[in-house]
């Protein structure tokens, strides 16, 4: 058996696979891309195991080692997937990584805005005028009040 036509179907399947890891956006579609070139990786092994004509047949006990990691690998990815899409409704690899940058532009306070921000540790009064442990909900601390049952007990 010559070894350039694997070697040749191998580097093809492994460069499909890294285009589709570089161009795809969808979480799965890199995921099957991963696979692809992972089996590019196992064909060679095979393939050089038979050239070599190896005794120990370590070519091929290697590739049932990546076969076993490429399904632990496949397992955990699609379990992240959809946890991903559960939670963002897409699994769209662009927009997860915008919503990540866009979340954590949202939670942090501009510096510059330190009167109308209180956090109800000191006591003092906002812009509100209410004290520093009302926070806008009706709910004074206290769990299971608010100020229309209060005012009737």
């Amino acid at each position: 058996m010559h070894l350039a036509y694997p070697a040749v179907l191998a580097a093809l399947l492994f460069c499909v696979g890294l285009y589709g890891v570089l161009a795809r956006r969808n979480a799965i579609l890199v995921l099957m891309s991963v696979e692809l070139m992972l089996n590019a990786v196992n064909l060679n092994l095979v393939a050089f195991d038979v050239w070599l004509r190896d005794t120990l047949h370590s070519g091929q006990a290697l590739t049932l080692f990546t076969i076993a990691i490429a399904a632990a690998e496949i397992g955990i990815g699609l379990a992240i997937v959809l946890a991903v899409y559960r939670n963002r409704g897409s699994s769209d690899i662009d927009r997860l990584r915008d919503t990540a940058e866009t979340d954590e532009a949202e939670t942090l306070p501009d510096e510059g805005d330190t009167d109308a921000r209180d956090d109800g540790n000191d006591g003092n009064t906002g812009n509100d005028g209410n004290t520093g442990n009302d926070r806008g909900d009706g709910n004074d601390g206290k769990p299971g009040k608010t100020k229309k049952a209060e005012a009737t007990t």
